[in-house]
C-alpha cells in the first residue's frame, strides 16, 4: 500500500500473456496516504495481543457469478425494465447484472450500455508479490476486488457504470528478489491498457477507472493513462490509487507507521485480517526500517524519494510493522476505502467531468 511511487524503470520485453481474472492473485505498497480524520472512527487496538476482536463491519463476500433471470416488471441495474431487449423484442428475456460485470454481458447488451451519457468502465488492478511471511502474494489484487465489488454494490443502481474483471498481474520489480513475485515489464503493462481502453472507446464508453490498489505501479499507470489519453482523446481516463483520496483512511494509522509503513504492514495486515483471516499468518514483523536514515529532505518516498528495492531494506519483506494488526482496524479501514470511493465515484458518474475532446 503507498501514498506515493517513485517513478519506476520503464524498461523491458513486452510478452505475450496478460493478467488474469478472479480472486486472489497479489500485492499492495506502501504507506496510507492523503484524507484528514474524516466520519471514520479510530478502533481500539489491543496493544498486548495484538488483536482488537472483529468489528462490526462485515466483509464483502466473493463476488458471485451467476446471473439472475429477472422477473418481466422488475428494474435491470441499467435502469431498463426487465422482459424487453431493449432492440424491438418485447417478449426477450433480459438478464440483470447485480456486480454491473461488463463480461456478462451479450455484446447488443453493451452498446446500449457504451451508449448511455456518462458511461463509465472501473477496471480494478491488483499484482503478484511478497507481501511479507504473513500475507499471501494476492493481497493488492483481493483488495481491490473487494473494495471495487462492495463501492459497485451501494452506488445507485441507475448509474451508468460497469467493471472490468480484475487485473492480477502487474508491475513489482521492486519485489523480484522474493519467491513468488510475478512482475510484467512495464511496457507490458501499458500495451495492455492502451490496447483495451482504445477498445473500450471504439464500444462508445466515455470514461475509464483505474482502480489500482499497488503502490509501485502507480506511475506506471498514470502514464499509461496519458498514452491512452493521447491515441483516444474521447475517452476520459482516471488512474487512481485505493489508498489515496478517501478521507479519514490515514488517520486510522497511528505514527511512524503512517509515515514508514511502506509495505505489508499494519494497515496492509490489519485490512486481511477483517477480510480473510484464514489467510493471515502469525508473523507480524518489524522490518525495513531504513539503516542509516535518509540525509535531510531526502527519504524512501515523498517528494524526494529513491528507487528502493525490498531486499535492500527488509529480510522478511516487510516495510514497516506488522504488529498490533487487527480485524477491528482493518473493519474500519475498509469501511473507509470503500465509503470514500463510493461518495467519489458517486459524484463522477453524475457530472459530466472531465472535459473530453469534442465534448465542450
Amino acid at each position: 500500500m503507498a501514498d506515493s511511487a517513485s517513478a519506476q524503470d520503464l524498461s523491458g520485453d513486452p510478452a505475450a500473456a496478460i493478467g488474469t481474472d478472479g480472486g486472489v492473485a497479489c500485492g499492495t505498497d506502501r504507506g496510507v496516504a492523503g484524507g484528514t480524520a474524516g466520519d471514520v472512527p479510530p478502533p481500539a487496538v489491543d496493544g498486548a495481543s495484538g488483536e482488537a476482536g472483529r468489528g462490526s463491519i462485515a466483509p464483502s463476500p466473493s463476488p458471485a457469478i451467476a446471473i439472475a433471470i429477472a422477473p418481466s416488471n422488475a428494474t435491470s441495474g441499467s435502469g431498463r425494465r426487465e422482459g424487453s431487449s431493449g432492440d424491438g423484442d418485447p417478449g426477450a428475456a433480459v438478464v440483470s447484472h447485480p456486480e454491473r460485470r461488463l463480461d456478462r454481458l451479450a455484446w447488443p447488451e453493451l452498446q446500449r450500455q457504451a451508449a448511455r451519457r456518462g458511461s463509465t468502465v472501473l477496471w480494478p488492478f491488483g499484482a503478484c508479490e511478497q507481501h511479507g511471511p504473513q500475507l499471501p502474494l494476492g493481497t493488492d489484487a483481493l483488495f481491490a476486488e473487494r473494495v471495487a465489488a462492495a463501492v459497485l454494490d451501494r452506488l445507485d443502481p441507475d448509474l451508468p457504470i460497469w467493471r472490468l474483471p480484475l487485473q492480477t498481474l502487474g508491475f513489482s520489480p521492486e519485489h523480484l528478489g522474493f519467491a513468488g513475485t510475478l512482475s510484467l515489464p512495464a511496457e507490458l503493462l501499458i500495451q495492455l491498457v492502451v490496447s483495451i481502453g482504445g477498445q473500450l472507446a471504439a464500444a462508445g464508453f466515455e470514461r475509464l477507472v483505474l482502480l489500482n490498489a499497488h503502490g509501485g505501479q502507480i506511475a506506471l499507470l498514470e502514464v499509461a493513462g496519458r498514452q491512452l489519453r493521447a491515441r483516444q482523446p474521447q475517452l476520459a481516463v482516471l488512474p487512481c490509487f485505493l489508498w489515496r483520496g478517501p478521507e479519514g483512511v490515514a488517520a486510522l494509522i497511528p505514527e511512524p507507521e503512517r509515515s514508514e509503513g511502506l509495505h505489508a504492514g499494519l494497515a496492509e495486515t490489519s485490512l486481511m485480517l477483517h477480510l480473510e483471516p484464514a489467510a493471515v499468518g502469525p508473523q507480524r514483523p518489524v522490518d525495513g526500517r531504513a539503516a542509516p536514515p535518509p540525509p535531510p529532505g531526502w527519504s524512501l518516498e515523498g517528494a524526494a524519494p529513491c528507487s528502493w528495492l525490498s531486499e535492500e531494506l527488509s529480510a522478511s519483506g516487510v516495510i514497516g510493522s506488522a504488529q498490533g494488526a487487527s480485524a477491528q482496524l482493518g473493519a474500519a479501514l475498509f469501511e473507509g476505502l470503500v465509503s470514500g470511493w463510493q461518495r467519489r465515484l458517486d459524484a463522477l458518474l453524475r457530472s459530466d467531468w472531465p472535459p473530453r475532446r469534442g465534448t465542450g
